[in-house]
């Protein structure tokens, strides 16, 4: 392929590069997968009002997330297994972000380690923790985590139990792959991968050395599977609060109830998050549930969204909405998987295309300037009055 456009032109190219078994495991929901799909649709059926005659001579997407600048406001997600995308996917990804100036969150179940990332990049990174049952174990990956110098722990909070994915089992997906006929035809059929995979680590790289029986990644995915907690309370989220004296963010919250008692633990930000669909299948949109938490809990925490998220014109309508951050997972995989590196670095720079064109074409200059005035009200003709003026009474959402 040889022009890159846009994030869809990524995953086409991932989706030829990358073995079927790990293409698939990015690349899918629970269930039905009914989430999964709703969460990009939702995004899809909000409509932007175009405006004209406006001056956005001097645009900027600079923002900021937690405190810290970014070139917009974008991080990149966790995800689990990213190296085996491409070798050392992590420390690519970090690099990239690192580069562009948006934050990269290394996830508990990456193939590289923490000590990895931080060697490979020199610079502070985010760093995502599922609780385990073994709370010894949350309680090093949090030390490793603070001396690493991450800046922010991001708590995922919507795996007390694995929802349930069909293509996952259907493919036996594991680290390393079942090497079955059909994976090796596949394998076969992807020889850039293969000599790429020969090169980089092939295991947990935050789980090494620390449980007993080994460090072969049979014995560690069958801790891991075990190790996922469903007694995890809000008590244990005071005790991390306590634990941790840098920036945390709680992830995985779809309800108001649950954000409040983010708020009420000291989070300094929650992401509305249903798990990119890999969960509870049958879940609302993110980008639905985000508006009544905002308006619950927006003064007291950042409140960020993740989930369905392809372009630049998404983000812009996640912050019309009220969100003040935004992660890219699926995005960010495929672009992995596409090119390494520079996929990445591709990608990102296609989201800050596309909000940057799209801020223009709705007359606004800044990412602070940016509300529900820039979305288009159903059935209400031209709904906003002038570029600031706050939308009639009576119009409302016609999809959220």
């Amino acid at each position: 392929m040889s022009v890159i456009t846009c994030v869809e032109d990524l995953r086409l190219l991932a989706k030829k590069r990358v073995p079927k078994a790990f293409y698939d495991y990015v690349d899918s929901g629970s269930y039905t997968e009914s989430t999964y799909r709703e969460n990009s649709r939702a995004f899809d059926a909000l409509k932007l009002q175009q405006r004209v005659a406006v001056n956005v001579e001097g645009r900027s997407t600079a923002s900021t997330m937690i405190g810290q600048p970014v070139t917009m406001p974008v991080a990149i997600a966790p995800t689990g297994l990213t190296g085996m995308q491409w070798p050392n996917g992590e420390m690519l990804g970090a690099m990239a972000a690192k580069r562009f100036g948006v934050p990269f969150t290394l996830s508990t179940v990456s193939i590289c380690s923490i000590e990895d990332v931080a060697r490979h990049t020199g610079a502070p990174f985010w760093f995502q923790l599922y609780v385990m049952r073994d709370r010894g174990f949350n309680a090093s990956l949090i030390e490793r985590a603070h001396l690493a110098g991450c800046s922010a722990l991001v708590v995922t909070l919507d795996l007390q139990i694995n929802g349930q994915r069909h293509k996952d089992l259907k493919n036996g997906m594991t680290v390393p792959p079942r090497l079955t006929p059909g994976n090796l035809l596949d394998f076969a059929s992807k020889p850039g991968w293969m000599l790429r995979a020969l090169r980089g680590a092939k295991t947990f790289g935050n789980l090494a050395g620390y449980i007993k029986g080994g460090d072969d990644v049979i014995t560690i995915s069958k801790w891991v599977s075990q190790q996922f907690d469903p007694t995890l309370s809000w008590d244990d989220l005071v005790a991390i609060r306590r634990a941790w004296d840098r920036k945390l963010v709680l992830k995985g919250i779809m309800s108001v109830e649950d954000a409040r008692m983010a708020a009420s633990v000291g989070a300094d930000a929650i992401v509305v998050s249903n798990h990119g669909g890999r969960q509870l299948d049958g879940a609302p949109s993110s980008i639905e549930a985000l508006p009544a938490i905002v308006e619950a809990v927006g003064d007291q925490v950042e409140v960020w969204v993740d989930g369905g998220i392809r372009t630049g014109q998404d983000v812009m309508k996640a912050v019309a909405l009220g969100a003040k951050g935004t992660m890219v997972g699926r995005a960010f995989m495929y672009a992995l998987g596409a090119m390494g590196e520079a996929g990445v670095a591709r990608m990102l720079q296609i989201l800050q295309s596309e909000l940057d064109v799209s801020m223009a074409l709705t007359g606004v200059r800044t990412i602070g300037e940016i509300g529900r005035h820039n979305l288009y009200q159903r059935g209400y003709g031209v709904p906003h009055g002038d570029s600031h003026g706050a939308a009639p009474a009576r119009a409302e959402m016609a999809t959220i």
